[in-house]
């Protein structure tokens, strides 16, 4: 984790601290669950805690026995023996350090999941909010980078926003397929621990049982976990380079807000630079990279081995909070974005009038003309435009072969621009609902 990009909140689900204390709870609710069965003593497993509940655990000293016993999780029930006395003899019985292991991690995930989702929901309102706004502020769109047909700037907002929904939903779907718990034992199989104890420790981490591990919680949920982390990265990334585009000094049709004081260059000083945008390009490029050791930290040995723990140790960490920070950027840039709908008609106006041309061209095939023959009429005309050499409109009129199909009226009527505009309340519809 880089504390340049790291929010607290997130960052805390990580903290040493916080993973001893989860695996404590682990620990902890499988000797209740032990001493209900009559493996252990009730009381050494109300000891465990009354010792340990508010304990600090002292990171140093783990770090200190880790470095011994070359095991983290021997290392920590040392720690914890030392705290709680002769009854912590009682915990971890017939668990295996994967129980542990991999029910806090996915406790981990579902807390970070939980902020992600919160956070997306902050880039929802403010791309919902913007969209509505410049629901009708026309703009080019652009296919290939090159100009296509008008669209409005809050097309572009809602298309981000429908997307940013599916995110979400999968978002949803991947924090429910992360959420199990397993305390099965050596190799998966209960031989030595009651599944129901799984089953309470489950309840009350907030998790589900794993229908069957193998010793360690099967990697393809973290996989897909992982995968849709990558998935929502590129969305950011998608609005992030849109901004970017719409930022050049050329087209100036949005651009980031430039705060009082704020400088854009060391050696410029005219210059405002796209420099969150590019910061959200950077950060999605590293949230993406863990996808692939995530997918193939599904492949173990057998019933288990550890080539997946060193890669889970960086990426758990790295790709949610650079994801939680990267979202929570793009809220505000949404929120602040500035936009300038003069120069959108300005670049809509720029190619004299060729936006249109599809129109001319089915206008042309309504009343006979053959699709082959419309094309070459209109694309003769266009290209003198393209080149600067005319204006698209005068163009048409003058032609004689186009006059045989259109009047002057007709081929004026195709010049429209609210004709592209007449849908986008039924799309606005679609993606907001009646609000």
């Amino acid at each position: 984790m880089i504390p340049r990009y790291t929010r607290p909140e997130m960052a805390s689900i990580w903290e040493p601290q916080t993973r001893f204390k989860i695996w404590f709870e682990i620990e902890a609710h499988a000797a209740d669950a032990l001493a209900e069965l009559g493996t252990i003593p009730k009381e050494a497993a109300k000891t465990v805690w009354a010792k340990a509940k508010n304990a600090t655990f002292d990171v140093a000293r783990i770090d200190e026995i880790e470095r011994e016993t070359k095991h983290d999780v021997i290392a920590f029930l040392t720690h914890l023996a030392e705290i709680v006395g002769p009854e912590a003899r009682f915990v971890h019985q017939g668990m295996t350090s994967s129980d542990v292991l991999d029910t806090c991690l996915n406790v981990q995930l579902t807390r970070a999941a939980d902020l992600l989702l919160a956070d997306i929901d902050k880039v929802l309102a403010a791309l919902k909010k913007r969209a509505f706004e410049h629901k009708m502020t026309p703009t080019i769109g652009r296919s290939h980078g090159i100009h296509a047909e008008p669209v409005t700037f809050g097309l572009k907002l809602a298309y981000a926003y429908a997307e940013f929904t599916r995110a979400k939903e999968r978002l949803i779907a991947a924090r429910k397929e992360v959420a199990t718990c397993a305390i099965s034992g050596a190799v998966g199989t209960f031989a030595q621990i009651d599944p129901r104890v799984e089953e309470h420790v489950a309840k009350a981490m907030g998790l589900v049982p794993e229908p069957i591990s193998t010793q360690v919680i099967p990697r393809d949920r973290h996989a897909m976990y992982f995968s849709v982390l990558g998935v929502i990265a590129s969305s950011v990334e998608r609005i992030a380079v849109e901004i970017r585009h719409m930022q050049r000094t050329e087209v100036l049709e949005a651009e980031e807000f430039f705060s009082e004081g704020q400088k854009g260059s060391s050696a410029m000083p005219h210059k405002r630079n796209p420099v969150l945008s590019e910061n959200l390009t950077g950060l999605s490029r590293m949230v993406r990279a863990y996808v692939t050791p995530a997918l193939e930290n599904v492949v173990l040995w057998h019933e288990r081995d550890i080539s997946h723990s060193s890669a889970e140790r960086m990426m758990g960490p790295d790709a949610t909070v650079t994801l939680d920070f990267a979202l929570v950027r793009l809220a505000g840039l949404i929120d602040k974005l500035l936009v300038y709908p003069a120069n959108m008609q300005k670049n809509l106006d720029r190619l004299g009038g060729l936006v249109h041309s599809q129109r001319v061209l089915l206008a042309l095939t309504q009343k006979g003309a053959s699709r082959e023959d419309a094309y070459k009429l209109v694309q003769r005309n266009a290209m003198p435009v393209w080149r600067g050499e005319g204006d698209f409109l005068q163009l048409l009129k003058k032609d004689a072969e186009v006059k045989k199909y259109l009047t002057d009226a007709e081929i004026e009527e195709q010049f429209d621009l609210g004709y592209h505009l007449k849908h986008v309340d039924t799309i606005f519809k679609r993606v907001f609902g009646e609000s």
